[in-house]
């Protein structure tokens, strides 16, 4: 009843809700990385250990995506988003309560699967509300993860000097949640499309689909491999390592003003393919002056430059990747956060093989690779998509730049 084909951009209760959820999601996310590094100072362990702990996280949003499928044939939105916040909650307390390597490998293993599970129902429910708007729908969403990316590192190193201890940031997005569950636990979530006749269990997925999540998850392996091994290069320029982790900050800047920037620009219909192309053009050139120049001052503008070329490639790809889904939304939406997790395990894992073994300024040759393979995947994806919008609807196709 909520999905509707009218020009007008609407943020109602639904939509509100999903975008606050999608920020504590974020929240926790980047909360996560520097929280295990000083988990590490506390416990002792190696620095291969922690790299586990992100590949943990990522095989969870692997699994989510594996799941969510069948999870949304049985259960309604709203039971999906209450209960996968409830169980990110549950995740993120016990990562902080425990003092031991088995026990927050544990909570960390919970908090990928519910976490991810959490956002691919937001996801699901503003795909749902807007239809065919969902890539401004979801290009506004994140503007709350780029916001995450600047603040919550900020925040976990300010309370970490205090007597609270940076355990106490995991706190907040669960009070942010508890409030949003009195608020809205009545509200009533916009129901599943159904399936077209015929498709089953089985039913395939369009090739244009197929190709557009890989480019989701692709462009989304960009950005961890920056956020692993950026600082590594900028010490090459001779920074401190301290000054080059601080710098990175740099490049979530980049996110967050990419993302209010794309926002705006999406409040009109048919640009998506056109700052999708754009996104990437930026993206490359922000890197490219990241990688080769000597200059600390270039590095980090180049970094900077990267991510507000970065910003907008995962709302976009994901919006062209449901758009594109023949009505299978749930299915496009799940295999794309399991193709993501398993590239948010591999990309870095690859880097840090290569710069071993060729050094670190070679391992990045990774990064201009996955940009190349992102524009062949999302020339497929338009040369295979439709040329026709989904019959029965008034919904205009996303990323038609041709206005017709």
């Amino acid at each position: 009843m909520y999905r509707y084909t009218e020009k007008t951009f609407v943020r109602d209760a639904p939509t509100v809700l999903s975008y606050a959820a999608l920020g504590c999601f974020s929240f926790w996310l980047y909360a996560f990385g520097p929280a295990v590094t000083l988990l590490r100072a506390e416990l002792g362990f190696s620095y291969t250990l922690l790299g586990v702990y992100q590949v943990v996280i990522s095989l969870g949003a692997a699994v989510a995506g594996a799941s969510f499928a069948w999870f949304a044939r049985r259960l309604s939105r709203g039971v999906l988003l209450w209960s996968s916040a409830l169980a990110t909650v549950a995740g993120t307390g016990l990562f902080t309560l425990v003092r031991t390597v088995p026990g927050t490998l544990v909570a960390t293993a919970l908090f990928g699967v519910a976490g991810a599970t959490l956002l691919t129902v937001v996801q699901a429910v503003l795909s749902d509300r807007h239809g065919g708007r969902r890539d401004r729908a979801l290009t506004e969403a994140n503007i709350g993860a780029g916001a995450s990316a600047v603040l919550a590192p900020l925040l976990l190193g300010a309370l970490a000097a205090t007597v609270l201890g940076w355990r106490a940031t995991f706190a907040l997005p669960a009070v942010v949640l508890l409030v949003l569950f009195l608020r809205y636990r009545r509200q009533p979530l916009p129901a599943a499309s159904p399936e077209p006749p015929g498709t089953g269990r089985a039913g395939r997925l369009p090739l244009a689909c197929v190709l557009f999540a890989v480019l989701t998850a692709v462009s989304s392996a960009i950005e961890f491999c920056l956020v692993y091994f950026a600082p590594q290069l900028l010490v090459h320029t001779g920074m401190t390592a301290t000054a080059a982790g601080t710098a990175l900050s740099a490049n979530y800047l980049g996110i967050l003003l990419g993302r209010l920037g794309g926002a705006r620009i999406m409040r009109a219909e048919g640009r998506t393919v056109a700052i999708l192309s754009l996104s990437l053009a930026v993206t490359a050139a922000g890197f490219a002056l990241f990688w080769l120049s000597d200059s600390p001052v270039l590095a980090v503008a180049g970094l900077f430059l990267c991510g507000t070329g970065i910003a907008n490639l995962y709302p976009l790809g994901l919006a062209l990747t449901l758009d594109a889904s023949g009505g299978r939304e749930d299915r496009a939406n799940a295999r794309t956060q399991l193709i993501l997790g398993l590239a948010a395990a591999a990309s870095p894992y690859l880097l840090g093989t290569l710069a071993d073994s060729y050094g670190l300024t070679s391992g990045f040759a990774v990064v201009p690779a996955l940009i190349v393979l992102c524009v062949l995947l999302l020339r497929g994806g338009l040369r295979a998509r439709p040329v026709t919008p989904r019959g029965g609807t008034a919904e205009r196709r996303i990323g038609d730049d041709s206005g017709g």
